[in-house]
């Protein structure tokens, strides 16, 4: 584990860049980009596309350390490479900004209330290529959708039984059972969720190191006793689905949560827009996300 990575990450003022959308959520990122499906014919053209994309984020001037932590890459980003570096590296060397990587693939149907992930076959050849890749954590989604006690203690032993797994690699894994912020008892959902994180958190081994990413609560200030634990470096916040502005103005409420945004984060990007104005847009909503994280 990369020492000042870790200090970055655990001390460091500012966000998380989710740029993790992956195989079934690319087509959705491609068009809120303004490319549309008749664009390309194949994954491999998708993949392409969606990777000009964030190197376009990734590349500006505006995608800074001073602002941003970290970003979560998708598998095909990190294989990628941005001016002859590999994603990770360029990230790191060039901009400053710790490498994470989403290794889950995908959720299974709703059971109980809940959706687990899907099996992740080949996860320690995933994490192998990832510590040569010099990726720093990991980040893996599953779905609360209501307060079903068994349904959510399942949720958070597959998250943390798949998290020491990934910890033993030396990778640092991000947690993130999402609570649907459409859910009718979505505030009874968080105080399961965080029940069985403490659980979970008080078995571990002493060096063990995770980070959680979590819905915004219902409750401001709800997870301020789970940011004391030794074990967790860091408590991001998903965007899950609120715009930008909602997202914000709910995350500034919440001292010391900082955000993890996807949609929230390239809204108002678009193919179309000259670098001028793509910069404009990406510097606002960085900073805007930036503001609300600090606070």
């Amino acid at each position: 584990m990369n020492t000042k990575q870790l200090d970055r990450i655990r001390t460091g003022k500012g966000f998380i860049a989710a740029l993790d959308q992956s195989g079934g959520s690319t087509p959705k990122a491609l068009l809120q980009y303004g490319i549309k499906e008749d664009s390309y014919s194949n994954e491999e053209e998708m993949y392409g596309l969606v990777h000009e994309m964030r190197t376009r984020i990734i590349k500006s001037d505006a995608f800074d350390s001073q602002y941003i932590l970290g970003a979560i890459l998708f598998e095909n980003t990190m294989d990628r490479s941005i001016d002859g570096q590999f994603t990770a590296d360029y990230l790191w060397e060039k901009k400053g900004i710790v490498p994470f990587l989403k290794v889950d693939q995908g959720l299974a149907d709703l059971e109980n209330g809940v959706q687990l992930m899907k099996p992740i076959p080949g996860l320690n050849d995933l994490l192998k290529r990832a510590v040569e890749k010099n990726i720093f954590g990991t980040k893996m989604r599953s779905l609360i959708k209501e307060a079903n006690p068994a349904g959510i203690k399942k949720v958070i032993e597959q998250q943390f039984a798949i998290g020491i797994q990934i910890a033993e690699m030396g990778l640092v894994p991000i947690i993130e059972p999402e609570v649907d912020i459409n859910s009718a008892d979505k505030a009874t959902s968080e105080k399961l969720v965080k029940d069985e994180i403490f659980t979970q958190l008080s078995a571990l081994g002493k060096d063990v190191k995770v980070m959680l990413k979590l819905s915004i609560p219902t409750e401001d200030n709800f997870y301020s006793d789970l940011m004391e634990d030794p074990h967790v470096v860091r408590i991001v916040a998903l965007s899950g689905g609120y715009t930008q502005a909602e997202a914000n103005e709910k995350l500034a409420r919440n001292h010391g949560l900082i955000a993890s945004f996807s949609r929230a984060l390239s809204q108002g990007l678009t193919s179309g827009q000259t670098n001028d104005e793509f910069n404009a847009m990406l510097s606002k909503s960085i900073k805007d996300i930036y503001e609300a994280s600090i606070q």
